[in-house]
């Protein structure tokens, strides 16, 4: 599928939908910059085509969090265990820490996945929330085609290698979860 392939690959991986950039960089870096000759400067063009790509999709899932996920939350939030007290909560939170939740989670396996709905809830402006997104794809993207680049056929390993970081982070945020939850039953029960 080439470069716009790449594009719309990572695309749909910043569209909430985990389709792993972990195996979508190096496998460019290793098809289409070293199987084609290019050098450093077709590493850092798939890491650009990476950015281009995790924008596109970040932009559609802060959509879908901007337009629809507060009017879900408001209807249907207690069902979720999330009152309006944790929803102002979490908005004050995304304003003091939003900026460097949203970089920062463009450079983490799982979590970059996903930060772009609470983004577009938050109603982060979007010229910022799309930059700051931009910023934290493009080493990532970076990163990874050259790894699939340096490994060439044996691209997998990148993948390999990376994995373990998976674990621990699903780890947390399931506790977090069973925490944030446990925490709202009590709350519920107490009232």
């Amino acid at each position: 599928m080439g470069w716009p392939g790449v594009v719309v690959l990572m695309a749909i991986e910043s569209a909430c939908i985990p389709f792993p950039s972990e195996i979508i960089m190096p496998l460019a870096g290793w098809m289409l910059v070293r199987a084609n000759g290019g050098g450093l400067e077709g590493v850092l063009l798939m890491g650009l085509w990476g950015a281009v790509g995790n924008g596109l999709g970040s932009a559609v899932a802060y959509g879908v969090g901007a337009w629809g996920g507060r009017p879900f939350l408001d209807r249907y939030g207690r069902y979720l265990f999330i009152s309006h007290h944790d929803i102002a909560t979490a908005d004050r939170w995304f304003a003091r820490y939003g900026n460097w939740a949203v970089f920062g989670s463009r450079l983490l396996p799982v979590v970059r996945t996903f930060i772009s709905l609470p983004a577009g809830i938050a109603r982060m402006p979007f010229l910022l929330f799309l930059g700051l997104s931009f910023l934290g794809s493009y080493p990532w993207s970076v990163a990874l085609a050259y790894g699939g680049y340096l490994l060439g056929e044996h691209w997998e390993e990148l993948r390999s290698l990376m994995r373990p970081f998976d674990y621990p982070i699903i780890a947390v945020i399931l506790l977090l979860t069973g925490w944030y939850v446990y925490r709202h039953i009590r709350r519920f029960n107490a009232a």
